[in-house]
């Protein structure tokens, strides 16, 4: 069934492709200029970078430049988020509140840090916006440009704004965090050099950039971190989980590899709180490949927690069988303690391959 005309799909179709012509036509016929969903025609046109028709709408249909939709995001929002500079800069010319709030307290300075574009950033920032403004999350726009890691745009707000840097998060993260942890290399370079970070500096669950960029994986931000920022590649979290433990969990095979073989870690080296070494917590994660990686390291596959647990408990613990029917594989001894359920568990859900003695484990 075709859509009758004034029809808000319709019209935001039209807003869409850029058929002005089209949609003048449309809106004369229909008389209303309503847009889909809480948004008005004029949020299409700013999200589609529409400039023609964000003009018409604004001066031949006198429509707000200040609605609101069911987020509370302005047109100059939607505008500044996709990067259409001409777009937010008729928008600012007409008198748009450069610092409005959408929903969870973002500015539109904050949504233009999410994308490269340091001119539509420029524009806003001449017509007063503030980067010291934070969301809800205690993100301010330089923490946010942090995450999308332009060194250009980094170099930018630290000009106009020196102070931009002395910012944390709700759960004390800073932009150095965030950098590292999303493998910005070239941010990160940016940070050390023009900001003044506490080395170690951590959030509310203990953890430093750089066991942010060892558990992501961005082994070249470690290796800068450790020589720019003396960063301390044996710090604790507050379970006392180091950089090798949490490389472990989230299976960063080569970033354990450069811990070990490079720094001199200890494979076997123990959480503190929880006297679990990366072995326990690779096979709590089901990580066979990790398992290997540690045991080609001379992990010690007969390791014990206080509680007498093996990574071999872990792993069945966690139901990743195919991980224990490995570790049985790999040379585990002392095993007369998985008897009983441990035993069970192999025995009815591991297919063991074809040669596979199960006395091993009894």
């Amino acid at each position: 069934m075709p859509a009758r005309p004034g029809d808000p799909r319709r019209l935001c179709k039209l807003v869409q492709e850029g058929r002005l012509q089209a949609l003048q036509e449309e809106l004369r016929v229909a008389g209303s200029c309503q847009g889909p969903a809480g948004d008005t025609l004029l949020h299409c046109a700013a999200r589609h970078g529409r400039l023609d028709i964000l003009t018409y709408l604004a001066e031949a249909w006198g429509m707000d430049i200040e609605a609101a939709n069911q987020d509370y995001k302005r047109p100059l929002h939607e505008a500044a988020s996709m990067g259409h500079r001409n777009c937010v800069h008729y928008l600012l010319g007409r008198g748009a509140a450069v610092d409005c709030l959408k929903k969870a307290d973002w500015t539109p300075l904050m949504m233009a840090c999410t994308r490269k574009n340091l001119e539509v950033i420029q524009d806003l920032v001449e017509h007063g916006a503030n980067p010291l403004l934070k969301n809800k999350d205690g993100w301010n726009s330089f923490h946010i440009a942090s995450r999308a890691g332009d060194p250009v745009i980094l170099q930018y707000l630290l000009t106009v704004c020196p102070d931009a840097w002395k910012t944390e998060s709700k759960i004390r993260r800073t932009p150095l965090h965030t950098a590292a942890m999303h493998g910005c290399l070239e941010a990160v370079k940016v940070l050390l050099k023009r900001c003044q970070y506490e080395p170690n500096s951590r959030d509310n669950c203990g953890i430093t950039p750089f066991m942010d960029a060892i558990q992501c994986g961005h082994i070249d931000i470690a290796k800068l971190l450790l020589e720019k920022h003396e960063a301390c590649f044996s710090a604790e979290d507050s379970l006392g989980l180091q950089a090798l433990h949490r490389a472990a969990i989230t299976g960063q095979n080569e970033a354990i590899r450069f811990l070990v073989s490079d720094l001199g870690m200890d494979v076997d080296v123990r959480a503190a709180s929880t006297h679990l070494t990366a072995l326990h917590y690779a096979a709590k994660e089901g990580h066979i490949s990790t398992i290997q990686t540690l045991l080609s390291l001379g992990a010690d596959i007969n390791s014990r927690d206080e509680r007498n647990r093996s990574a071999l408990h872990l792993a069945c613990a966690g139901q990743h069988l195919a991980c224990a029917e490995f570790l049985l594989q790999s040379g585990l001894k002392d095993s007369a303690d998985i008897t009983g359920t441990l035993a069970q568990q192999l025995s009815e859900r591991v297919d063991m391959p074809q040669g596979f003695d199960r006395s091993a484990t009894t």
